[in-house]
C-alpha cells in the first residue's frame, strides 16, 4: 500500500502533532503556518496545568522529531490560497510571504542593535515591543529573524544589511505562490482569545491594569515582557493583589454564548504563579462556576486554598485615576452581598473563539453556530483538528490531533 501526501494547516500543537503522526506512520507531510515559528499558542504559555511544567520540553520534542523526519516539510509565513479538487486528489494553492531573511541567518542578534524602529510585539501580546527586525521568541522554531515589513524602513534604511556579516537579510524578497497536490487535509489553526474590548463594563482597554488571561501567561513567563515578574502595566508596581474574574464575555448572548471549559483552571494554575511569587498575595477569583472536569477536580481541590472563591458574576470593573487601582463589582450569590473589592490588577479570563471565524477554509465546509468546524463537515478529505472543533486543553488536543492524523492516512491509501 502506498500512501498519498497529507497537508497539515496551522503549526500549533494539534498540528504539529497531526505532522509528526502521520509522517512517522510512513506519509508525507505539508505543514503551513502563517507566523513565522511554530509552536502556536502553546509557544506563548508559562506552564500546562494541571502538572504546572513549563510547555518548551513537549514543543522541543516535536521540533526534534520534525527535524529528524525528512518526510516533513514545513513552511512558516505561508497561508492557503485555495483548495480545488477532492478526496485522495487536492489541489492547493499556498502563499509564502517574504521573511526578508535567509538560510544564511545564526541568529546572532547583530541587526536588532542598528535597526532604529520598534514595533508592538505581538508575541508577548503588545506588553512590550521588539525592532523591525525581531526573532519572535527565544526558543522559536526555526530559528530566524523575521523582518516586519509594515514598519520596517527598507532600502533608505538598510542598516541591517550592512551589520550582518552572513549577507542573511534580503529586504528585496517577494511573495510567491506554489500548488501542493495532497490526498487529504487537516485544518488546524487554533483559536484566539475573545476580544475583551468588547466587554465595556470591564475597561479593558481604557484600565491598564486590567489584562487578560492570555496576557497574565506572558507577564509570569521568565522569557516574558518581565522577566517572569508579575507587575502592574500602569506603572511596574508588584501586584499584592489580583482579581480573575470568570467568563469574562462567556456564557453570554451579548457575546459568547458557549462555555470554553479551560478558563477554570487556566485561573486556578495563574493563581499558582503569584503566590509562588508573593505567599502573602491576595487572590480573589470570581465565577458562575468552576468547571473542573474529570481529572482535573484534584487540581481544583489542591489549588483554591488560599483563594478567595466568590460565587458571582462581575458587574463592573472602576478604575481609581490617580492610583490606577481598580474596584470589582459583585454580588455573592451565595450570601446576597453586594461587594466591592479593590485589587492592584484585574485578569479576565477570556474564551476561546475558532480561527475559522475569521479565517475560514477557502472551500465549502460546514461550520457550527459558534464557527467551529461542524463534526459533521461533509466535505470528505478534510478534517479538523483541535481548538478549530472545539474549545480544547492541551491534552485534549493532541488527541484529537493524532485521530485527524489518523482520519487524513485512511483518505489517502492507494489500494
Amino acid at each position: 500500500m502506498a500512501y498519498q501526501s497529507i497537508l497539515v494547516v496551522g503549526g500549533g500543537i494539534s498540528g504539529l502533532t497531526a505532522a509528526v503522526e502521520a509522517a512517522e506512520a510512513g506519509s508525507e507531510v505539508y505543514l503551513v503556518e502563517k507566523k513565522p515559528y511554530l509552536g502556536g499558542r502553546v509557544a506563548q504559555m508559562n506552564r500546562y496545568f494541571p502538572k504546572l511544567c513549563p510547555p518548551n520540553c513537549g514543543l522541543e520534542i516535536n521540533y526534534k522529531r520534525i527535524k529528524q523526519n525528512p518526510r516533513i516539510k514545513f513552511f512558516t509565513l505561508a497561508e492557503i490560497e485555495k483548495i480545488e479538487g477532492k478526496e485522495g486528489d487536492f489541489t492547493v494553492t499556498v502563499k509564502s510571504n517574504p521573511r526578508f531573511v535567509n538560510q544564511n541567518c545564526t541568529a546572532c542578534g547583530k541587526c536588532t542593535e542598528v535597526c532604529p524602529v520598534e514595533r508592538s510585539n505581538e508575541y508577548n501580546y503588545g506588553l512590550d515591543k521588539t525592532k523591525a527586525i525581531y526573532k519572535a521568541h527565544e526558543f522559536a522554531f526555526p530559528m530566524k529573524y523575521v523582518v516586519d515589513n509594515e514598519v520596517c524602513l527598507g532600502a533608505e534604511c538598510g542598516k541591517c544589511v550592512s551589520a550582518c556579516q552572513y549577507d542573511a537579510i534580503e529586504l528585496d524578497m517577494a511573495a510567491k505562490s506554489f500548488n501542493l497536490n495532497v490526498g487529504s487535509i487537516v485544518w488546524a489553526t487554533g483559536w484566539e482569545a475573545y476580544d475583551a474590548a468588547k466587554i465595556d463594563y470591564y475597561g479593558f482597554g481604557r484600565h491598564q491594569n486590567v489584562v487578560t488571561n492570555v496576557m497574565m501567561e506572558r507577564l509570569a513567563a521568565p522569557n516574558g515582557p518581565t522577566g517572569g515578574k508579575i507587575v502592574r502595566p500602569s506603572d511596574g508596581k508588584k501586584v499584592e493583589s489580583v482579581a480573575f474574574v470568570q467568563c469574562a464575555g462567556s456564557r453570554d448572548v451579548n457575546n459568547l454564548t458557549y462555555c470554553s471549559g479551560v478558563c477554570c483552571m487556566a485561573s486556578l494554575k495563574q493563581a499558582t504563579y503569584l503566590k509562588e511569587k508573593n505567599p502573602d498575595a491576595k487572590v480573589f477569583m470570581f465565577y458562575i462556576d468552576v468547571r473542573a472536569m474529570g481529572k482535573y477536580e484534584e487540581f481544583y481541590t489542591k489549588v483554591q486554598d488560599g483563594i478567595s472563591m466568590i460565587k458571582g458574576k462581575v458587574g463592573e470593573i472602576t478604575e481609581d485615576p490617580l492610583t490606577k487601582d481598580l474596584f470589582v463589582q459583585v454580588e455573592n450569590q451565595l450570601t446576597g452581598e453586594i461587594m466591592k473589592e479593590k485589587v492592584d490588577m484585574v485578569v479576565l479570563a477570556t474564551g476561546m473563539v475558532p480561527a475559522t471565524v475569521d479565517s475560514k477554509l477557502p472551500i465549502v465546509i460546514n461550520y457550527d453556530e459558534d464557527g467551529f468546524i461542524a463534526s459533521d463537515s461533509q466535505q470528505p478529505g478534510i478534517y479538523g483538528a483541535g481548538c478549530v472543533k472545539k474549545p480544547l486543553d492541551v491534552a485534549s488536543s493532541v488527541k484529537d490531533a493524532t485521530a485527524a492524523a489518523l482520519k487524513a492516512i485512511q483518505s489517502t491509501v492507494r489500494r
